[in-house]
């Protein structure tokens, strides 16, 4: 089945994941990882994409991030990637690209899904046995949201806020929020939506989003085209 053209909405957050080529690395040492976060901070506020959480994985990476503007995604990411790939074949005597195509995205239902695709994508070193506790690892959003390391890369979400009236109130109830793995069936859902560019809410955020977006947003079944209803007189 084809790919869904790419879904992107002004000021909802979208989930973003961005793999290496051919199994190649994209981060090998820790000047890797703090040259990527200065670029991305940098391209997040030139693009107005606000930064909600992120992990960076040795040859793979994941964003959850809100952009102001329809082009904002892709821009961010394309100053990324003349910024950093340059830099890095240059460091390690390569040529070529780094990245496995484009990146990959889905919008995201707040509501129902923005701290289940926020503790996804902080878990990520967990679930791939890198760290046996989230702190330790220092290249991810985990301990900015848990009060241990303020992250300038991050803009705080309004559900992150909503935690709690202080940031230590907020800061305890992430740490609870993120103690227990989220089940194999939540992962499931956020993996498919992801690599398949599905948004991922509600089946009632769905159909309000086609209909906002008068464009097909999810798989069509065989033989009945997608038709937008008609706006009411």
């Amino acid at each position: 089945m084809a790919r869904l053209p790419r879904l992107v909405l002004p000021n909802h957050p979208h989930h973003i994941i961005q793999s290496a080529n051919d199994g190649q690395l994209i981060f090998r040492e820790a000047e890797d990882f703090q040259r990527f976060l200065r670029w991305l901070r940098e391209s997040a506020k030139e693009f107005k994409v606000a930064i909600h959480a992120y992990v960076l994985m040795p040859d793979h990476l994941h964003l959850l991030a809100s952009p102001g503007t329809v082009e904002g995604l892709a821009q961010m990411m394309q100053r990324l990637g003349r910024y950093y790939v340059p830099w890095y074949n240059s460091k390690y005597g390569r040529s070529g690209g780094l990245f496995k195509g484009r990146f990959k995205t889905s919008l995201i239902d707040s509501e129902k899904y923005f701290m289940v695709c926020s503790r996804y994508i902080e878990s990520n070193p967990l679930r791939s046995q890198v760290v046996s506790d989230p702190l330790e690892y220092q290249w991810s959003s985990y301990p900015h949201h848990a009060g241990v390391q303020p992250d300038p890369v991050i803009t705080d979400h309004a559900l992150y806020w909503a935690l709690g009236n202080t940031p230590f109130q907020r800061e305890a109830a992430y740490r609870e929020l993120s103690r227990p793995l989220l089940s194999e069936k939540e992962m499931a859902i956020v993996d498919a939506a992801v690599l398949k560019g599905w948004p991922l809410g509600s089946d009632a955020f769905k159909t309000e989003l086609q209909q906002r977006a008068k464009r097909q947003v999810l798989p069509a079944k065989r033989g009945r085209p997608f038709k937008v209803k008609p706006a009411a007189p």
